[in-house]
């Protein structure tokens, strides 16, 4: 179960969340579930559309539906898989990034060396 306010996961049986104390019941007589604020959920949209576009594309889309699903999840109330989407953006944000970074680190290397050896005028 996670915790409507901080977002961290909990096992089920605990009436509080770990992390923040907050209890993990609902409001008494409500109907649905009904908790008092949102969690801060990142969505990890701005930084998905970054490596779009500076680093890797194919992975950075990935990322990109991955924020938009997070933004979804959460304004249906579904906060269990927007955590599980918010990761999966973070996760594919940092592979676009580093996927992306390595080639142009060996390209400044290649370019470096050549210039350093007086093979390119």
């Amino acid at each position: 179960m996670y915790c409507p306010f901080c977002g961290q996961q909990n096992t089920a049986a605990t009436g509080r969340c770990a992390h923040c104390g907050q209890s993990l019941q609902p409001y008494a007589g409500a109907q649905s579930p009904t908790y008092q604020r949102r969690p801060d959920i990142p969505t990890y949209l701005v930084q998905a559309i970054l490596v779009t576009m500076f680093c890797c594309q194919p992975f950075g889309i990935v990322a990109i539906v991955y924020a938009a699903l997070t933004t979804s999840k959460i304004s249906s109330g579904d906060y269990a898989a927007a955590m599980e989407c918010s990761r999966n953006a973070e996760k594919w944000c940092w592979l676009a990034f580093w996927l992306g970074l390595i080639p142009m680190l060996l390209y400044a290397i290649f370019i470096g060396v050549g210039i350093a050896s007086g093979s390119m005028h």
